[in-house]
Order: C-alpha cells, then sequence, then structure tokens
C-alpha cells in the first residue's frame, strides 16, 4: 500500500516562520528505499535530523551506538524483524521513544509491538502530518512537556510554530541557532556537553567541530538575555532562568 506524504515547509532560518521544528535526531529504519526516501525528505524539512538505515542488522547497530532522541522503526525488516530489534534495544536499556510504522493492521502485532516496548504505533498508508504530530508528540513526553510551548524566565519557545520570544518580543535566528536553543530548552535546567551538542545538530556524515558551538552559543547570548546559557566549565553548557539562580541538574 501506498503511503501518502504530504509537502512540509522547507527549515527556514528565521525563528517564528513556519515550517522548522526542533532539532532533534531522529533514526529511521525503513527497507523499502523510495519510502525511506520521501520520509527523510519529510523528516529533515520538518528541522529533524535524520540518520537511516534499511535493514534490521544496520538499525539496530545504530541505535545501540548512537543518541537518538527518537526512531521511526518498520517491523517488517530484512535480516532482523523490528519487533526483535527493538527488544534488543531495550534489554540493553535504550529508553529512547520508538513510534512502529508497518503494514501489518492485525491487532496481534500491534501487541507485539508495544510488548516490546514501542511507544506509539502506525498503520501504513498513512499522512506524513500524522506521523509528525505523533513524533512531536513522543518527543515532547519524553523531555516532560504537556504542550509545544515552552517558558524560561523571560524566553518563550513556540516548538510547533518556531516561535521565540523575548519579553514578548520576537526574535530572529538562523536554523543552527534555533536548533541548538530548543535542545537546550528540552533539557533546561540541566548540563548538556559539547559533544552531546554536535551530535544532535549534525546528521552522522556531517563532519562535526564542538567548536562550532561556542560561535552559536555566543550568537545566542547577543540576541537573548546573557545570563539564560551558562557556561558550566569542563562540562557544557545549561539553559536556566536566570531569576531563580543557578540550580545545575545532574548531566
Amino acid at each position: 500500500m501506498a503511503v501518502v506524504v504530504a509537502a512540509e515547509a522547507a527549515v527556514v532560518v528565521e525563528a517564528g516562520a513556519a515550517g522548522a521544528r526542533k532539532r532533534m535526531r531522529i533514526l529511521l529504519v525503513e527497507d523499502d528505499n523510495d519510502l525511506q526516501r520521501l520520509l527523510k525528505k519529510a523528516l529533515t524539512e520538518a528541522g529533524y535530523v535524520v540518520d537511516s538505515a534499511a535493514d534490521g542488522e544496520e538499525g539496530h547497530f545504530l541505535g545501540d551506538t548512537e543518541p537518538y532522541d527518537a526512531v521511526v522503526l518498520d517491523l517488517g525488516l530484512p535480516k532482523l524483524d523490528g519487533v526483535r530489534v527493538l527488544e534488543k534495544w531495550r534489554k540493553a536499556g535504550k529508553t529512547m521513544p520508538v513510534l512502529i510504522l508497518t503494514a501489518r493492521d492485525r491487532w496481534s502485532d500491534k501487541v507485539a509491538g508495544f510488548d516490546a516496548g514501542a511507544d506509539d504505533y502506525l498503520a501504513k498508508p498513512f499522512y506524513t502530518e500524522e506521523l509528525l504530530a505523533r513524533l512531536r508528540a513522543l518527543l515532547r513526553r519524553a523531555a516532560g512537556f504537556a504542550t509545544a510551548d515552552i517558558d524560561i524566565g523571560p524566553l518563550h519557545i513556540d516548538t510547533r510554530a518556531s516561535r521565540v520570544t523575548l519579553d514578548g518580543n520576537p526574535v530572529k535566528l538562523t536554523s543552527l541557532e534555533y536548533r541548538l536553543l530548543a535542545y537546550l530548552a528540552y533539557h533546561r535546567g540541566k548540563v548538556v556537553s559539547r559533544t552531546e551538542l554536535v551530535e544532535h545538530l549534525y546528521d552522522q556524515d556531517f563532519d562535526r567541530d564542538s567548536n562550532t558551538i561556542e560561535v552559536f552559543v555566543g550568537r545566542l547570548r547577543k540576541k537573548l538575555d546573557a545570563n539564560l546559557i551558562q557556561t558550566v566549565r569542563g562540562l557544557g553548557y545549561s539553559l536556566e532562568d536566570p531569576a531563580l539562580g543557578t540550580k545545575h541538574l545532574p548531566v
């Protein structure tokens, strides 16, 4: 059955324009080349960093060795079935949210997926808008947020529309500045290392350089309250309400 893939707006350079999403890192495991290409394009245009795998063995390896915020996992995979991949991840202590995609529509297959550790289930065919909405909900819940809005002191972030305001005034950010800010916001109060930020800003094929993080943090401090992003020497950065003082949570 064909999956309906709807067009998404491209990632924009200004926070406040519709289409961009928080820059979270997603693993897509799908063996249908055409579907994988379409979904990867849709997820990328929605603002996610996307790594992909075409079989269960490669998917399991990536999920076991790379830090992903969520996984979109097909069940009918070659080499290693999706349910088995998920079982191995959970047995190894991997807790990232997993959204299962499958053409199987029997209730027993759904139960097997949930019992293996799936967080949500989407049967083919589906609309891409629904997949993106379910993925946003999984990421919000995993980060402990019930809504798409994040408020940290004078800073307001609407992760659904990618709008950033400071004291009610719109703030224009580049796409990378927004990705960095949103990731810190989803881990507010916690110290996030430069390595973790790099891993979640760029995909696996990008030539990563942790020094660029300092550049983006410097730009954000100029555009926002300079005290919002704290440097924790030797560890990384923390986003917190300056009015509440410094209360770093464990890394």
